[in-house]
């Protein structure tokens, strides 16, 4: 069984550990008695490994200016949105490789503990420092012995590969690879129609409270059946405790590999499929093969990582997640909002270097320097020190694709979440991405131009870059 990232509160219960902040006594100093006020200690936030900060400001979202060469008709509105950091590239094959080990390293732990693996218990803590019983999680002090195992522990390693029947070749069992992780739903669980008490949920006088009236909540749960198969369900239920607002997800994490070969028919890209996600020669090149539902799992499981070493200041650390189609346009067009990530309106300097990866022109890949994606980072940074926001692989966003797109969202922090379930209706299933990509041309890696792509498919063109919303000290901007 997986280790899982909860991120779980209620109003209550965020309002306690905030107050817990400032002292046993949630009491200030008096002055005469006069109210002062209880007041934190503002910190600087750390600077997140590979990570920029975009400060909050304001943009024209889509592109009011319909040329007829490059229209593209974005709906265009003023937004505004808060600071945030970004990665500075797109994430690497390293650094979802590291990912799949983690999940890997975890189901091996998890079967070494198990009695029908030797059974060898101190690969979980189930003791808290006072020796009272809590609920067992893995202990990742505890060393895999990956050189000189014994039988049961061999057992256990090689649990989780297979081997190629016709190569022989020992491989990662990709089927295994899969992360359980539980999200709380704080939208919804602020809502008040969803309140618990039902006189909490009207605040109209005239309107008697009906005690007995139940409320229906749809929550995602997901399983994994006996035959091995995840299952993934939304399931409508009374509501009855805030449990009901905790999603739960199983996700198979793994990159699809194919991706080269179903993407391109009657072209041999077999190199790419056996490669470019593995071989040390593309460690720094952009993962592609991620649906957007392994790109929310990966920031899942960032933020667990990152949690497990932080301390008492995790409390005020926001989750990894995928910047919202607002956030990736805003981040993508500059401080001076820029149709393109650079501020000239070419695609090349005069000296005729290119400023991304695109495709110059009708079956010519290699006109910019690269034929499929190139390395993270080697054209320049736009004027927020992001690189690679216009092509190279276009990215996944939080936002559901729609013709209207932002005119029908708000103009503060605009964004339009919907998590489709496996039986929705797939035109439900649209999630907007940006930024174009090594096989795109012109048109498709200005910073407004808007495309989608489905929820659970995967592309040889498509990765994606994390955000984290920022908790720091105002005077830092």
């Amino acid at each position: 069984m997986m280790r899982k990232i909860i991120f779980l509160s209620t109003a209550a219960l965020l309002s306690l550990s905030l107050l817990s902040c400032f002292g046993p006594s949630g009491m200030s100093t008096t002055q005469g008695g006069e109210v002062t006020g209880i007041h934190g200690t503002a910190t600087n936030e750390p600077v997140p490994y590979g990570m920029v900060l975009i400060k909050r400001g304001s943009i024209k979202m889509g592109d009011e200016k319909q040329d007829s060469l490059w229209s593209t008709g974005a709906p265009s509105k003023d937004i505004s949105v808060d600071a945030f950091w970004m990665d500075e590239t797109e994430v690497s094959n390293a650094k979802y490789r590291q990912f799949v080990f983690w999940v890997r390293d975890s189901i091996i732990r998890e079967r070494l503990a198990d009695p029908a693996y030797g059974g060898d218990e101190t690969f979980k803590i189930t003791e808290d420092e006072y020796g009272e019983p809590i609920t067992p999680y893995l202990n990742w002090k505890k060393p895999i012995p990956w050189k000189k195992p014994t039988e049961e522990e061999l057992r256990a390693i090689e649990s989780v590969y297979i081997t190629n029947p016709i190569t022989g070749e020992k491989m990662l069992d990709a089927s295994q690879m899969n992360y359980r992780y539980e999200v709380y739903d704080y939208t919804q669980a602020a809502l008040r129609k969803n309140r618990l008490k039902p006189e909490e949920r009207n605040r109209n006088t005239d309107i008697p409270v009906d005690y007995n009236a139940m409320i229906t909540i749809s929550k995602d749960t997901a399983y994994i059946d006996d035959e091995g198969l995840i299952v993934r369900e939304t399931i409508n239920r009374p509501l009855s405790s805030a449990y009901d607002f905790l999603n739960t997800y199983i996700v198979n994490i793994y990159p699809d590999t194919t991706c080269w070969i179903n993407d391109f028919p009657n072209a041999n890209n077999e190199t790419y499929l056996q490669l470019y996600f593995s071989h040390p020669k593309y460690d720094n090149y952009p993962v592609v093969g991620v649906s957007w539902e392994q790109a929310n799992a990966f920031c899942a499981w960032r933020t667990e990582y990152l949690l497990r070493g932080m301390g008492a200041q995790a409390k005020w650390i926001q989750r990894y997640r995928l910047p919202s189609e607002a956030e990736w346009e805003f981040a993508a067009r500059g401080k001076k909002g820029s149709r393109f990530p650079w501020e000239q309106d070419d695609t090349k300097s005069d000296a005729g270097c290119y400023y991304a990866n695109y495709k110059p022109g009708e079956g010519n890949y290699t006109q910019d320097g690269s034929l499929i994606t190139s390395a993270c980072g080697i054209f320049s940074a736009n004027s927020n020190g992001l690189y690679d926001m216009a092509g190279n692989v276009a990215e996944w966003t939080s936002t559901v694709y729609t013709d209207a797109g932002v005119l029908q969202m708000s103009d503060m922090n605009p964004d339009l979440q919907y998590r489709a379930a496996k039986e929705d209706p797939y035109s439900l299933k649209k999630k907007a991405i940006r930024g174009g990509s090594w096989k795109d041309p012109v048109k498709y890696i200005q910073g407004a131009t808007r495309s989608y792509e489905y929820q659970n498919e995967s592309r040889s063109y498509i990765g994606f870059r994390c955000v984290r919303s920022f908790t720091g000290n105002d005077n830092r901007r």
